[in-house]
């Protein structure tokens, strides 16, 4: 791949389409003499089975270690109306935070209505959500990081921390 992104697609798209697994990535990796990307490689594999499954959550991974945020369960499983498996993208259950980060398909009128009801949800429940467009992950990664640790610390104030 030309660049260090299309890389960490390509390897993101591969487990997320279930091609191949992140585990039989790794175990080539590491038998593998010389590989050009060796750290980005296995930083992304990393990334990738603790939950990452876009660019766009490798980016939000990324951000999460570079700003210091403590680590929140990523993919952490929830059960819809129909009790079908969902996942989220990003939790803090100690700070009852959940965290979003969303591709261009979440503009379409039909998804946004649906993600703002679920959001909704989780509001009447107790929950906080807040949502950022992958481009702002990227591009403005001092106000994504600015607003997830405001809201954890508001989170810490009403629960303990463990």
């Amino acid at each position: 791949m030309p660049t260090d992104d299309r890389a960490r697609a390509v390897l993101a798209a591969g487990v997320q389409q279930r091609m191949v697994r992140a585990d039989d990535l790794m175990a080539a990796v590491n038998r593998a003499i010389r590989l050009r990307r060796r750290a980005l490689i296995v930083s992304t594999l990393g990334d990738i089975m603790g939950g990452a499954q876009a660019l766009s959550e490798l980016d939000f991974s990324r951000l999460i270690r570079r700003y210091e945020i403590p680590e929140p369960d990523r993919q952490a499983v929830r059960h819809d109306e129909q009790g079908r498996r969902r996942w989220l993208d990003a939790r803090w259950e100690w700070a009852r935070l959940i965290v979003e980060v969303d591709g261009c398909w979440h503009m379409d009128a039909a998804t946004w209505w649906k993600d703002m009801r679920r959001d909704n949800e989780f509001t009447a429940s107790g929950y906080r959500v807040l949502r950022f467009p992958a481009f702002a992950v990227r591009c403005q990664p001092d106000d994504v990081a600015r607003q997830i640790r405001e809201a954890l610390r508001l989170g810490a104030g009403k629960l303990a921390r463990p």
